[in-house]
């Protein structure tokens, strides 16, 4: 068990400087993104700021990123130490953390991911023009953002089932299968 233990908060640990660093990634590729346009004699910047599930998804992966770090210096002190997570109000409180940041990624990235289907394809029926055929640099440098903080959605699932099982195990059986009546 102790091998298993140490492979699982190894394995916590990469992840969730993972998530960090592609969340961290994806914050400042899309905040610093921005492309001029002169339309006749207006300039028209495009930035982050102009689509709101963009902000969204910044303000989730700045939260994240720092969740992240936070709990990967709770995983390298744990590890010095060489303790085993074995309360159950401090497990508790990572899966409910770990839930939380799992759901607000996805749900900033399925907003994003909209968002950028409508610049990039329009919507003839309300006849939204297509706006990445003006912004090309602009919608090209937000794609590999919103990838970066799509991978780092991905981990933060992946450290969210972690917790979970970190959790459970601590009820594990504490009665003798053999005479259960089930």
């Amino acid at each position: 068990m102790k091998l298993i233990d140490r492979r699982l908060r190894l394995t916590e640990l990469l992840l969730r400087i993972s998530i960090s660093v592609l969340a961290l990634l994806g914050l400042i590729l899309i905040v610093t993104d921005s492309e001029v346009k002169l339309i006749f004699t207006i300039k028209k910047t495009a930035k982050y700021s102009d689509m709101k599930s963009v902000v969204f998804l910044v303000v989730a992966n700045g939260i994240a990123a720092v969740y992240s770090l936070l709990q990967s210096v709770r995983c390298v002190v744990g590890t010095m130490k060489g303790t085993v997570l074995f309360s159950k109000p401090l497990a508790w409180t990572i899966f409910s953390g770990d839930q939380v940041m799992a759901y607000l990624s996805v749900a900033a990235i399925a907003a994003t991911a909209e968002s950028g289907m409508i610049a990039r394809e329009g919507e003839e029926d309300l006849q939204w023009i297509k706006v990445c055929n003006m912004y090309g640099k602009f919608c090209n440098r937000m794609a590999i953002g919103v990838s970066s903080a799509l991978f780092a959605s991905i981990a933060m699932v992946f450290v969210s089932c972690m917790s979970a099982f970190s959790l459970f195990r601590l009820y594990g059986a504490t009665k003798d299968r053999r005479t259960s009546p089930w």
